[in-house]
């Protein structure tokens, strides 16, 4: 099937726009690669050094063995990161099997959003991207790695981590998942409970039950949020062995997935036939399959910032225009909480993105000519892994859906467009998400009830202060302002008002939550208020108009575009739970609309 024309022409203009970057891009990893092996150019004491404590020492010092570098997120915080506590026995001695040798270079940082919701730590957790990057930099910047291998799965930890490869995009790269927890308490009955806790039906201990019944076991979350759309991106970009990201942990198959990615690695690197930096596989191609990926899965709205810093950082610009142009072109063919009732376990057992890829392909809205970990062609990810006994092998994948309940043949769609739209006018730029909107709520005109923490708004709802429709402007949320949390902890309070048969949304220059949905919701606004941004400018009553149709959001008072600015107070998070440390961060971060980043 040829290329379809919106998919070509949007790479090409991405190619157009990066010339100049990526040109200057792929000449830096060409220089930092012509040393060929690192641990060559090391004097003894450095050497020394870098294999004291190491069992195979004399390998590493008298060797050509290829040496792995492991960047590792782990912690048993997070539940998805949790199996990585023993990745690295299980990677070493797979590098031996594989003639290589391997080291944990290193940590990142990893935080829980799904634990600092609402918090004052939500502040930190989009600029932990940053320093997760920053970290694995420090963690490369031994030079004694042939490849790297990176343990990371939620929602700002790939993406620092890309941004990192990207950097040392002369290292060969592997990123190897550990696979979602096992279904627990339905999502939409979660869902239903949060509700009854907001009006009071509940008290806290049956939302106690329900949430433990949720998240309940090692594994990522269920719901098709950022973290697992994080592992969606890593197929679709070809960083991941195919068919892996939805294998679940401590499990003989993702032993098996984990024992070949190593081998892989090995595989990959200068001193063989098959050298494969990184910053080849992350090309205009590869990006664009991500936004094609993001869109066919109704994937999570903070990619809209994660993907544009993971593409600077391989000298590669994308604007909000190719994410629109690209959700116009592809079609919807998941229902995945919260677009749905299913998880990824049923996405997973239903045909998983192996047939996603293989429809998308066959409708020609995907680059089958790219590189990838697997090798050369996205059809390798078509396939999904076998283990007969000891032995992984590779077969072709479901060739229809499972349960087209949950998944859909491109051609025949739950809806023509993947969600993502743009949305501009005299109130700035930002998206919304609204492949689980109703059809009914794509447009909302009402007045607007103005708020500058989201526990205002929490206040106001317990106060009964919501009787009509309603667009609910939280502001002074962006990167500038207080570090750009999630907001999601207000999805329970706009749900309720939607189900009392009240019109309402959100406006914020704040994030959602990946798992939030059904409420139309216009979020990553720029310039953000703190900025001078044009919802600085909004009083209570004014009337807005939010339609997700024309892609406009406009504030409709004759007096709008001439008043003065509000000043936005970000004294509440100056300080406290560490904000005090990312001062620096505040003062520096780029717009929401170019990744809100610091180091790309």
């Amino acid at each position: 099937m040829p290329l379809d024309s919106t998919i070509d022409r949007v790479t090409e203009r991405i190619r157009e726009r990066s010339l100049t970057t990526r040109a200057a891009y792929l000449a830096k990893i060409a220089r930092a690669a012509e040393d060929g092996p690192r641990r060559a150019h090391l004097s003894c004491g450095n050497q020394a050094h870098a294999y004291a404590a190491m069992e195979d020492k004399l390998d590493l010092a008298q060797s050509r063995k290829p040496n792995l570098g492991i960047v590792t997120a782990y912690n048993d915080m997070l539940s998805a990161h949790q199996p990585y506590e023993h990745y690295p026995a299980l990677i070493r001695r797979a590098a031996h099997e594989a003639g290589a040798t391997a080291q944990v270079a290193g940590g990142v940082p990893a935080m829980c959003d799904g634990v600092t919701q609402g918090r004052a730590g939500m502040e930190l957790s989009l600029f932990s991207r940053d320093v997760i990057a920053l970290a694995a930099g420090v963690a490369l910047s031994h030079d004694t790695f042939d490849a790297a291998l990176y343990l990371g799965i939620c929602d700002k930890i790939v993406p620092g981590l890309i941004i990192a490869a990207a950097t040392f995009g002369h290292l060969p790269s592997v990123f190897l998942p550990s696979g979602p927890m096992p279904s627990g308490l339905p999502n939409d009955e979660k869902s239903k409970v949060r509700q009854q806790f907001a009006t009071g039906e509940i008290g806290r201990d049956a939302l106690m039950a329900a949430e433990m019944a949720s998240y309940h076991a090692p594994g990522t979350c269920t719901f098709y949020g950022t973290a697992n759309t994080n592992q969606m991106l890593m197929e679709f970009m070809g960083l991941h062995l195919p068919g892996s990201s939805f294998v679940p942990p401590n499990t003989p198959l993702r032993e098996a997935l984990t024992v070949t990615a190593v081998a892989r690695a090995a595989a990959l690197t200068r001193l063989g036939n098959n050298y494969l930096p990184v910053g080849e596989v992350l090309d205009e191609k590869a990006f664009v399959n991500g936004l094609v990926g993001l869109m066919a899965t109704g994937g999570s709205t903070n990619l809209v910032i994660h993907l544009p810093a993971m593409a600077r950082a391989a000298g590669i610009h994308l604007t909000l225009e190719d994410f629109h142009d690209i959700s116009e072109a592809v079609p919807l063919m998941a229902r995945v909480y919260p677009n749905g009732l299913a998880d990824v376990n049923h996405f997973h057992a239903a045909g998983g993105l192996g047939f996603m890829i293989a429809s998308l392909l066959d409708a020609g809205l995907l680059h089958e000519d790219v590189q990838t970990v697997a090798g050369s062609g996205l059809h390798h990810y078509t396939q999904e892994p076998r283990l007969s006994g000891d032995t992984l092998s590779w077969a072709e994948g479901a060739p229809d859906s499972l349960n087209d309940k949950i998944l859909r043949p491109a051609r025949t769609p739950f809806a023509p467009i993947g969600g993502v739209k743009l949305l501009q006018g005299n109130l700035g730029r930002g998206v919304i998400k609204v492949s689980a909107v109703a059809a009914d709520r794509h447009v909302i005109e009402a007045p607007a009830r103005v708020f500058s923490r989201q526990d205002e708004v929490k206040a106001a709802f317990k106060n009964g202060e919501f009787t009509s429709d309603c667009i609910v402007v939280v502001r002074g949320q962006g990167p500038r302002a207080n570090g750009m949390p999630e907001l999601h902890a207000l999805t329970p309070v706009l749900a309720v008002l939607q189900d009392r048969g009240l019109r309402v949304a959100l406006v914020t220059d704040g994030r959602m939550s990946g798992a939030s949905g059904k409420v139309p919701a216009a979020i990553h606004m720029s310039p953000e208020a703190a900025d001078g941004g044009p919802l600085a400018r909004l009083r209570d009553g004014d009337l807005l108009r939010l339609d997700a149709n024309s892609g406009t959001i406009s504030c409709l008072e004759p007096d709008f575009d001439t008043r003065p600015v509000t000043l936005i107070e970000t004294e509440d998070s100056a300080e406290g739970m560490g904000r005090e440390l990312f001062k620096a961060f505040r003062a520096h971060v780029g717009p929401a609309t170019d990744g809100a980043s610091i180091v790309v």
